[in-house]
């Protein structure tokens, strides 16, 4: 009996680890966060920080070593703002990890000091993967608490509480807390003719096409934005969707939720505002173009893939590695 993509279990245990920001093994406590949390962290001897200069982390950078951790002692030179420190978690033997803000910038920043954001730290493979995922944990935060200052319901200031995790009016008492914005990014495939559908935006590099994305809306499934996005942007009608793999997204605080959809037509009609041309790829299309991993198209007609690590890439090479019969 032939089985599809849908009827199968994926060709890894997780396919989610897979991707660049998901791996973070910190104990967050997450239920245990008292108010004072930051404070008690600092006064522990094996804490260690990641500073960040708005979204983008800063690292001690020389020709061999990159470093993005900061002992106490060693933050005097980044002008950081200890009191919204950011309490991200604890490694296995105790020590707490923070995330801190620093009145650095591109142009104060002093060597041996680089400031690098999230596309190049991972396209640059910059970090180990579980510092990345740390990382995408601070820059959500820092984001996050930088943006909610002032509260939404009265306009009064707003403190920080439970370690960077809450946010709370000091006129009203309105209490806010981590946003994380969903995001559907969907292989849609059509199963008879062994195609699936790629679409290419002019934010993207010259020559990449990866797949279809879009937020999920207020009182949506992540089903039904699966075949709302994919229709609005190629006309293409989605009949089955497949879960697939998540990716934290720290751009600025989002979660990637990669899925596979099953194509019920086949004419596009492409949202011209939105993309610069969607198409349909052959397997054999597919393979050439995730062979490519320069990142940058040799010819004005060579196509490129998503980089390594995106989970759009991830989702295309899953696709190649699925089984079609079993």
């Amino acid at each position: 009996m032939t089985k599809t993509i849908f009827d199968l279990h994926s060709p890894h245990p997780e396919p989610s680890t897979l991707v660049a920001f998901a791996e973070n093994h910190l104990d967050r406590r997450s239920e245990h966060r008292p108010d004072d949390c930051v404070e008690t962290a600092l006064k522990h001897p094996g804490a260690h920080f990641l500073a960040f200069s708005g979204a983008k982390l800063i690292v001690k950078h020389d020709e061999k070593i990159i470093d993005p951790l900061f002992a106490p002692y060693e933050l005097a030179g980044l002008a950081p703002t200890l009191d919204e420190a950011i309490l991200l978690g604890y490694l296995p033997n105790g020590d707490p990890r923070l995330a801190v803000p620093s009145g650095l910038t591109e142009e104060t920043v002093p060597e041996p000091f680089k400031i690098a954001d999230a596309r190049t730290l991972y396209r640059q493979q910059m970090l180990p993967e579980e510092l990345l995922g740390q990382f995408a944990q601070g820059s959500s935060l820092i984001v996050w608490n930088a943006n909610n200052r002032f509260c939404g319901r009265c306009g009064g200031p707003m403190d920080g509480a439970a370690g960077g995790y809450r946010r709370v009016c000091t006129a009203c008492g309105h209490m806010v807390f981590p946003r994380t914005d969903p995001v559907v990014i969907m292989l849609t495939i059509d199963l008879e003719r062994d195609l699936c559908l790629l679409g290419r935006s002019p934010h993207f590099v010259p020559g990449m096409y990866s797949c279809l994305a879009g937020f999920v809306e207020p009182g949506e499934t992540i089903e039904n934005a699966v075949r709302r996005e994919t229709q609005e942007e190629s006309g293409i009608r989605v009949g089955r969707v497949r879960y697939h793999a998540s990716q934290p997204w720290p751009l600025p605080h989002s979660l990637m939720i990669g899925c596979y959809a099953e194509a019920k037509s086949t004419v596009i009609k492409r949202d011209e505002q939105e993309l610069e041309d969607v198409r349909w790829f052959t397997r054999a299309e597919i393979e050439a173009l995730l062979e490519r991993t320069t990142g940058v198209a040799d010819t004005g007609d060579e196509h490129i893939p998503p980089p390594k690590g995106a989970i759009a890439h991830q989702l295309m090479r899953d696709w190649l590695a699925w089984p079609e019969r079993s």
